[in-house]
């Protein structure tokens, strides 16, 4: 999916986050939105996803060719961060299963396939509730990773992940890129090192309301 923002601001109050960005999003490209702590990259991957709305500017959006109109953006569009939540009062198959009803899983890849993929077997039947951050993170990573979407946007995809489930990360990202317009909002290098394109959102950087 090819993603054009134009001019795209956004503006809280009197603070403004990002301003005149101006960019495509090319199909089949990673891209990388880079800044410090509260600088405003989970707030430009939600506008770019059209979960929130612009101040100022626009989004087009096409897939394969052809184009789409935001409100058919979500079901083509797998989306991890650690604010998520997760329904925690299903067990670990019950979640799969409810999911992949509105988010088919990639050909090939089964519920009980995802399972093993997150070397999770032994918890299949636990409830979400009783996971660790760290299990709730690969879970939020791995419906994302394997979801049959041809956008997928990460925000701070190795949190509470330890060093284990960062090589977890890494091996599956690389393993579901092909094909896939993919946004990493990041500050961390190891998080995004496979992106050839880099966006800083400190070159858009909050100004003054006038």
């Amino acid at each position: 999916m090819q993603i054009t923002a134009t001019g795209l601001s956004k503006r809280f109050a009197r603070e403004w986050i990002f301003r005149d960005l101006t960019h495509t999003f090319q199909a089949g490209t990673a891209t990388a939105i880079l800044g410090p702590n509260g600088a405003g990259k989970s707030t430009l991957l939600n506008t770019l996803s059209g979960q929130i709305l612009p101040t100022a500017g626009t989004l087009a959006y096409q897939h394969q060719g052809q184009p789409v109109a935001v409100e058919e953006v979500p079901p083509r569009l797998a989306y991890a961060a650690p604010y998520l939540e997760l329904i925690e009062e299903l067990s670990l198959t019950e979640l799969i299963r409810f999911h992949t009803r509105f988010k088919p899983l990639r050909p090939g890849v089964s519920a009980e396939q995802l399972i093993t993929l997150m070397y999770l077997e032994k918890s299949r039947h636990k409830l979400v509730r009783d996971f660790s951050s760290g299990m709730k993170q690969r879970l939020k990573l791995a419906l994302a990773l394997y979801a049959d979407t041809p956008l997928l946007l990460l925000d701070e995809p190795t949190t509470n992940l330890d060093r284990t489930g960062v090589a977890w990360y890494l091996e599956h990202i690389h393993a579901t890129l092909a094909g896939r317009t993919v946004l990493v909002s990041s500050n961390v290098p190891e998080e995004y090192d496979f992106c050839p394109a880099l966006i800083n959102i400190t070159d858009f950087g909050a100004k003054a309301a006038r």
